[in-house]
């Protein structure tokens, strides 16, 4: 392969803008004998197609998902936090990778692995746009779970992102302990509460 690096993984996170959820992170190494057609940027993709990408990917590629909770996204930041759970996908993978391909402009702390960052490598890189399908698949279902568990915020539509209708669940129905309560939205209400 490229270099003479024989596992690449490709990395990417999902859920740095919502108001609720955790942050999630997936790591990918495809097979090169084996790499599923169409892998794209997930926001390129519709929901049905992510879906059986997904499916595909967790069974022809060593694919490692983690995630940050909101709990250490109000401790460390968003950034912070993005960056923690891609390092635990990283060092989740099955095999060590021997090189990272990370989406974006920064290398977490505490990735010892060489690597590159790719700006908009989900558009660029097979590995990172299958890592971007993961990550998104996986934390919408997580939203689709915890919207069951706190009906009317429309996280099963929404993935906790500040829409109109989340704000205005926020408002009529108040915090969760999904909530980001360092997120302005989160934290105005909750301050409006406590006054």
């Amino acid at each position: 392969m490229a270099q003479g690096y024989s596992a690449i993984a490709g990395v990417d996170e999902v859920g740095r803008g919502p108001l609720a959820g955790p942050v999630c992170a997936a790591a990918v190494v495809l097979d090169i004998h084996n790499i599923p057609d169409g892998l794209n940027d997930s926001k390129q993709l519709t929901a049905k197609k992510r879906d059986a990408l997904f499916d595909q990917l967790m069974a022809c590629a060593d694919v490692s998902i983690a995630e940050a909770t909101v709990r250490e996204i109000e401790e460390i930041n968003i950034l912070r936090a993005s960056h923690l759970a891609m390092v635990r996908a990283i060092n989740g993978l099955s095999a060590p990778a021997d090189f990272i391909l990370i989406d974006g402009n920064q290398v977490p702390r505490g990735l010892n692995t060489p690597n590159q960052t790719i700006v908009k490598g989900d558009t660029r890189s097979l590995s990172i746009a299958a890592a971007s399908i993961v990550a998104k698949v996986w934390r919408d279902r997580l939203m689709v779970d915890l919207a069951q568990q706190h009906p009317g915020y429309g996280w099963e539509t929404n993935a906790g992102y500040p829409t109109p209708v989340h704000k205005k669940a926020l408002q009529n129905l108040g915090v969760t302990p999904h909530h980001r309560r360092t997120f302005a939205p989160v934290h105005k209400i909750l301050w409006q509460q406590n006054k």
